[in-house]
């Protein structure tokens, strides 16, 4: 397993959010250039970026992923309101080694298909959840659709990964949806990314045995529960 640092983008700083609200802000940095360089330096093999404000369609910050990809050498996977082919073409021609795709490709199968078959093993499905049922537009929108359903039914595209975000747990700091991932492990043919609820080692450790590919951590290290160091120098591979 490997684990990759979060910078999550909110008016052009880099942020965390307790509980997927955005009236719940913990962590607000004005650089998030820097800290990406941040993460870069302390031993991280990969980013994960998220344009929250595109995500919301309140508004952008295309032009700080675009810095974030250009100072950085590490792989960087972005999402966030991607919802057309030509923004993943543009991230990926700009350097992005995966694209993250979450609330249209959920809502509309033919168009999920379309990009994947397009972008072959660069895309992540992001299958956000609260207590299992699937959320979309942002956190805002909560189906009654089941997310071990959902990886199940992603199992035959050529995906990079499928990223499940327990929004119920995020930064929150008490600790991953354990038997979540078991279930979403297994019963899925691709990568599981983890997110939600880290707070230090000991669930980095549990997540790994449950066979989860990659844990993208935030709060633990914006707040200093978890070493990044440690993190990026164990979890690795």
């Amino acid at each position: 397993m490997i684990v990759i640092p979060a910078v999550d983008l909110r008016d052009g700083c880099c942020v965390q959010l307790v509980g997927g609200s955005f009236e719940k802000e913990m962590v607000r940095l004005d650089d998030p250039v820097s800290i990406a360089r941040k993460w870069e330096s302390e031993g991280f093999r990969s980013i994960h970026v998220v344009d929250l404000d595109a995500a919301m369609r309140t508004g952008s910050n295309a032009d700080v992923v675009s810095s974030i990809l250009r100072s950085v050498s590490c792989e960087v996977q972005v999402g966030g309101g991607i919802r057309d082919e030509g923004q993943i073409e543009d991230l990926l021609r700009e350097g992005a080694a995966r694209v993250v795709v979450g609330t249209r490709a959920i809502e509309e199968r033919g168009w999920l298909e379309d990009i994947a078959t397009r972008f072959p093993g660069t895309i992540v499905i992001a299958a956000d959840t609260k207590e299992r049922s699937v959320v979309t537009r942002g956190w805002t929108r909560t189906s009654s659709r089941n997310v071990v359903d959902l990886v199940e039914e992603l199992n035959d595209l050529p995906l990079a990964g499928v990223l499940v975000t327990a929004v119920h747990k995020e930064g929150q700091l008490q600790g991953p949806d354990i038997s979540l991932m078991e279930d979403v492990v297994r019963a899925s043919e691709h990568p599981i990314y983890s997110s939600g609820g880290i707070r230090g080692m000991n669930d980095l450790h549990s997540l790994a045995d449950e066979g989860v590919a990659a844990a993208i951590v935030g709060m633990a290290i914006y707040t200093g529960t978890l070493d990044s160091r440690a993190a990026a120098e164990e979890f690795y591979i």
